[in-house]
């Protein structure tokens, strides 16, 4: 084994302990989430949790798990996250393998229209209006209607091009049609990037609020929307004189984890397709 002089051994040191303490500092805002959420009232209120619980107190989630909207909430979501992720795929899919081909007709002018898109839009109150005029009031709608994104498409676009135009040419001799190419070719030789892709839209999906409050009606609303409501209930109940045996806060950093736990395990899963799909699009333009 290759002995390491003394600047490489400082290197490595430093390296290893900026790191660690990189990871503690991103490690303790979860840490500190959950040990509120089973606080006591008295302690959370008064400054009183650092890090580990202080009193006991699983009252926030008794009451938030207890809430039969909750669960309709978090189903929606679910069903938003699932189903406008695959949406929102099968559009950024089909149009990035479409444009990344130079033989499609008015090839740069589609994707000047598309890179446009990023630039200038119409704004908030237009694209409201257009989506009320869609009629926009349930979750099949508000999926179909959030399902394009020029900059995923984009990201794989530029991955698509970048794929030898010789594997493309050989399937053709072999009698494949477009559609095989793509999901025979294309879509095997870049998993990596189509995962990557597609957190990036449940991503999106899972923590979007904004337009759902907008759009949706209770019974559809996501648990983004339900965990603003609920918060807001509490408060101006607090405020009209009423007691709870528990704080906002700790509600709260309770509703947080509640909904960070599916986050917290799909994502290991798929941590080692997002690492070497991150790049994507990154050198080819």
């Amino acid at each position: 084994m290759k002995r390491l002089d003394r600047s490489e051994v400082i290197f490595k040191i430093l390296s290893y302990v900026i790191l660690t303490v990189f990871a503690l500092c991103c490690l303790y805002p979860f840490i500190y989430i959950l040990s509120a959420s089973v606080s006591s009232k008295d302690a959370l209120d008064n400054g009183k949790v650092v890090l580990w619980p202080v009193g006991f107190n699983v009252s926030v989630y008794q009451y938030a798990l207890s809430q039969k909207q909750f669960w309709l909430s978090y189903c929606n979501t679910f069903f938003i996250t699932i189903y406008g992720t695959l949406v929102s795929m099968l559009v950024a899919i089909t149009g990035a393998y479409a444009l990344s081909k130079t033989r499609l007709m008015f090839q740069r002018g589609f994707n000047f229209m598309l890179s446009f898109t990023m630039w200038f839009g119409a704004g908030m109150i237009p694209t409201l209006q257009n989506f009320i005029r869609f009629g926009v009031n349930n979750r099949y709608m508000f999926i179909i209607c959030l399902g394009f994104n020029a900059f995923n498409m984009i990201l794989l676009r530029n991955y698509f091009s970048g794929i030898p135009k010789e594997i493309e040419e050989a399937a053709t001799i072999d009698g494949a049609t477009e559609f095989q190419i793509l999901t025979k070719v294309y879509v095997p030789m870049s998993k990596s990037s189509i995962i990557t892709v597609a957190m990036f839209f449940a991503v999106s999906r899972w923590n979007g609020y904004l337009w759902a409050q907008m759009l949706l009606g209770e019974s559809d609303q996501p648990l983004t929307v339900f965990i603003k409501v609920t918060l807001a209930k509490i408060i101006r109940q607090i405020e009209d004189g009423a007691t709870v045996d528990f704080s906002t806060y700790a509600l709260q950093y309770a509703f947080i984890v509640c909904s960070i736990i599916p986050i917290i395990i799909v994502y290991p899963k798929l941590q080692k397709y997002f690492a070497a799909g991150v790049n994507v699009g990154g050198v080819k333009e």
